[in-house]
């Protein structure tokens, strides 16, 4: 019997509470299935509790348990239908907590991605940003979901001024603070060779997204990379916890849709094909 063919994927992640804030609220989490050509493929997630609402901490683990729980036991659905799912149950994991600790608000953003086969499904609440580098380029695939996001989209503010803005943080999407929440859900296609950054506001406010792609370019995996990313950001002395995930797509395997049938299945065709007197 012929071995399975499996994907080679690297990653690593960092997660501190940086320079000046005593506590971290900040979590990150990934899962690899033990046979990473199961159907759905290993997932990975970053998220960001809200430093100005009780328990942030607590909001951003609860989430990513939360979610990932979801998202590998639920069955019979598909992939963008498991990571809406999980973010609604992640959603009012939080709300519920808040109302039974008696705390007004928990909040959190929330982004993850999701690879299988050659493509990478991602979902996303909040200002974590989610990075594809690839030829030497970083392309953030996310939408912060602040109002200053909102501005850009609206080509009221130029993205060069994100960074700096006064209001860069404040979020009009995260997880926690209502009963529903519509999160972005959607996926892009990756190849051998791509590399996947996630991280919280903490990391993307002080390293602009061509230095993700400088910092990849003289790192050799997924340790070395979320290292630099760090150390930077602690250099440029960030004011918010610090967390970064780098996933290195060293090789890919086909999508199950293009995978050649199974042999039971095909020895099934031809004895449906088979006409009478060809016996």
């Amino acid at each position: 019997m012929a071995a399975i063919e499996s994907p080679e994927i690297e990653s690593h992640g960092i997660c501190r509470a940086g320079k000046v804030r005593e506590d971290n609220q900040d979590a990150i989490r990934f899962w690899r299935p033990d046979d990473l050509s199961v159907k759905y493929g290993p997932l990975y997630g970053i998220a960001d509790g809200m430093g100005g609402y009780a328990h942030g901490g607590v909001a951003s683990s609860l989430a990513l348990e939360t979610f990932f729980d979801t998202f590998y036991k639920s069955n019979g659905i598909s992939v963008p239908q498991k990571l809406r799912l999980g973010v609604q149950n992640a959603n009012m994991g939080i709300y519920q907590t808040a109302q039974r600790l008696g705390v007004p608000r928990m909040g959190t953003t929330l982004t993850a991605v999701n690879l299988v086969g050659q493509t990478l499904n991602l979902v996303h609440v909040g200002d974590s940003r989610a990075y594809l580098i690839r030829d030497k380029v970083a392309k953030c695939l996310t939408n912060d979901h602040t109002r200053v996001g909102e501005m850009v989209r609206m080509r009221m503010l130029s993205p060069e001024k994100v960074r700096t803005h006064a209001q860069r943080s404040v979020l009009n999407k995260c997880l926690g603070v209502g009963l529903f929440v519509q999160p972005d859900v959607f996926n892009v296609p990756v190849r051998d060779g791509d590399i996947i950054v996630l991280c919280t506001d903490g990391v993307w406010s002080v390293i602009e997204d061509a230095e993700f792609s400088e910092l990849a370019g003289t790192s050799g995996g997924p340790e070395e990379l979320s290292r630099k990313v760090y150390d930077l950001a602690m250099t440029r002395d960030s004011d918010d916890n610090l967390s970064v995930v780098a996933i290195y797509i060293r090789r890919l395997v086909s999508d199950s849709a293009d995978a050649p049938p199974p042999s039971w299945l095909l020895r099934l065709i031809r004895r449906l094909l088979i006409q009478p007197g060809e016996a």
